[in-house]
């Protein structure tokens, strides 16, 4: 073993900051998927879309909204039945 693939005590409170901070961000984002209504940049990271392309499925009625005070709001319900109507199954060979 090389002296330089030594971890020390301050590489691991590094690291333990990074993961706190990475999973604290993973549930927040999961704590905005639970709302019964998510705003465009909840659905666009959902998606994993641009804003251009959640505006193109807007406009060609593929995903329903309410637009109120000039936001865009979506109900999770009908993301998640869009999303398991479009489901497409592989065979696995």
């Amino acid at each position: 073993m090389n002296v330089n693939d030594i971890a020390t005590k301050g590489d691991l409170e590094e690291l333990k900051a990074e993961l706190l901070k990475a999973i604290s961000k993973i549930s927040a984002g999961s704590a905005d998927m639970n709302k019964k209504w998510v705003k465009s940049k909840d659905v666009m990271r959902f998606l994993g879309i641009s804003a251009t392309s959640l505006q193109t499925l807007r406009i060609n009625g593929t995903i329903p909204y309410t637009k109120l005070s000039g936001l865009h709001y979506y109900d999770m319900e009908d993301l998640q039945r869009i999303m398991d109507k479009n489901k497409q199954n592989v065979n696995s060979k």
